[in-house]
């Protein structure tokens, strides 16, 4: 009688087993190891970043750990994913892999969407022009040599130097590329807060860069709109009022806002410019047909007269090109996320607080996706409609389409016309290799010797 009634009392709990056994398998870690403390895979990580071997380092992983699987990176637990559906649950779960809520995102994209639609860059393609001539008087005109990827850092800081805070030339935009360079160059070391490391400069710098923005915040709210007639990013974002008329963005906000800008157009656009010039270095082709489509424009207006932005909807080639270097070489290999409550992918589970890390060259070179993915081919984006959605993913994907698309679009598209219709180069290095440092580096920044044109 004994044993009668403990085999159905076990017999009853054997839902309830069940149930808990189909929790634990359903909410389980994807394999994988986090390493030693908080170092973890992160030495390896650099190492094939160097060696630019950073998508066999990823793809090892795959098979190894199959499509999902756990690491630590720079000292936090992360969690890898790739493939399509990788890519949409990352731009598409923002209520899960973003640190702000809901109503936050959508404001502040919003306030950042109102200063980089086409309809508001269409008043600044001259602003942006006049800067980039500036850039190549200074830089390059009487010059028999230059070193690329320098250049076009400097080339972009200053772009976004006039267009987000009309900060002029002088001293304090010095001091402000300086800090901003600095700041930029730690983003990726190993989170080691010591004297003299990376890590340790990036934070100083970041606070530099935000207390100067913010006293640029004060000095345009004393101003008046008349005294003020050319908004840029910070005095957009300043005169943005909700219902009852009250700002929408507090200064800390406006200060993420020009950050986010900044860290998304500084290293994206001045790499795909490096590119862009090496590339038409090597394809006599695409030199030919860019050179032809950017002639057409010049020869319809005077030496002296700005370019406009229907000037910039003619060059169709010469973007198709660029979004081709940008498949091959996207200057952003891999992106991150962190997880703010408990989430689900792949039947695996990322805990709360945790990384997750996908690696957009993984799509880019799918032969499924992109045939013969390593073949040079501009024609690709003659219809986008075409490509499968979350593949192409340069500019994020979904409604997470990075807001300064337009913005870098225009910046990309001006230089290279100038570029091609004053001067000739050829490479003075002809290896064409380059490392990662998070973003693609050539040998040697990329020196060229020029030629100006007649």
């Amino acid at each position: 009688m004994y044993y009668m009634a403990l085999f159905f009392t076990l017999l009853s709990f054997l839902p309830i087993f069940f149930i808990l056994k189909k929790r634990r398998s359903s909410n389980k870690l994807p394999p994988g190891s986090l390493g030693i403390s908080i170092i973890g895979q992160s030495l390896s990580f650099f190492r094939a970043m160097k060696a630019n071997t950073d998508e066999k380092w990823f793809e090892d992983r795959v098979n190894k750990f199959g499509p999902i699987s756990k690491l630590t990176l720079f000292g936090t637990p992360t969690v890898f994913i790739h493939g399509q559906a990788a890519n949409k649950f990352v731009f598409t779960r923002k209520k899960n892999l973003t640190q702000v809520s809901d109503e936050d995102h959508k404001r502040l994209r919003g306030a950042l969407t109102a200063f980089l639609k086409p309809d508001v860059l269409k008043q600044y393609v001259g602003n942006m022009d006049a800067e980039i001539r500036k850039h190549f008087e200074m830089h390059w005109q009487g010059k028999e040599t230059v070193t690329v990827l320098p250049l076009m850092k400097t080339l972009t800081i200053n772009i976004m130097c006039t267009l987000l805070f009309n900060l002029e030339h002088g001293a304090r935009r010095e001091k402000f590329v300086k800090w901003f360079e600095q700041m930029v160059g730690g983003l990726w070391s190993i989170p080691v807060n010591l004297p003299f490391t990376h890590f340790n400069r990036s934070i100083q710098a970041t606070s530099r860069i935000q207390n100067m923005i913010m006293d640029i915040i004060h000095e345009k709210r004393s101003r008046t709109e008349e005294a003020y007639p050319h908004k840029d990013l910070v005095a957009s974002l300043l005169s943005l009022r909700g219902d009852d008329n009250a700002a929408l963005l507090t200064d800390q906000e406006i200060v993420d806002n020009v950050r986010t800008v900044m860290f998304a157009g500084h290293d994206t656009s001045s790499v795909l410019l490096t590119f862009f010039i090496r590339h038409l270095a090597n394809d006599p082709v695409a030199y030919g047909a860019i050179l032809k489509e950017q002639e057409e424009i010049a020869t319809s207006k005077s030496s002296e007269e700005l370019l406009t932005w229907n000037d910039i909807t003619k060059m169709k080639y010469t973007w198709r090109t660029a979004l081709e270097i940008l498949r091959i070489v996207p200057p952003v290999f891999a992106g991150f996320r962190r997880t703010r409550k408990d989430t689900e992918f792949g039947g695996y589970l990322i805990p709360k607080g945790w990384q997750v890390i996908w690696a957009a060259n993984m799509t880019h070179m799918n032969d499924s996706i992109f045939p013969e993915p390593t073949k040079f081919d501009p024609s690709r984006f003659e219809n986008q409609a075409s490509i499968p959605p979350y593949c192409y993913v340069a500019f994020g994907g979904g409604q997470r389409i990075c807001p300064g698309y337009e913005f870098a679009r225009i910046e990309i598209l001006v230089t290279i016309h100038y570029l091609v219709t004053r001067y000739t180069w050829k490479l003075c290095c002809k290896d064409n290799k380059f490392s990662r440092n998070p973003v693609p580096i050539p040998t040697q920044g990329l020196p060229i010797q020029i030629e100006q044109k007649n």
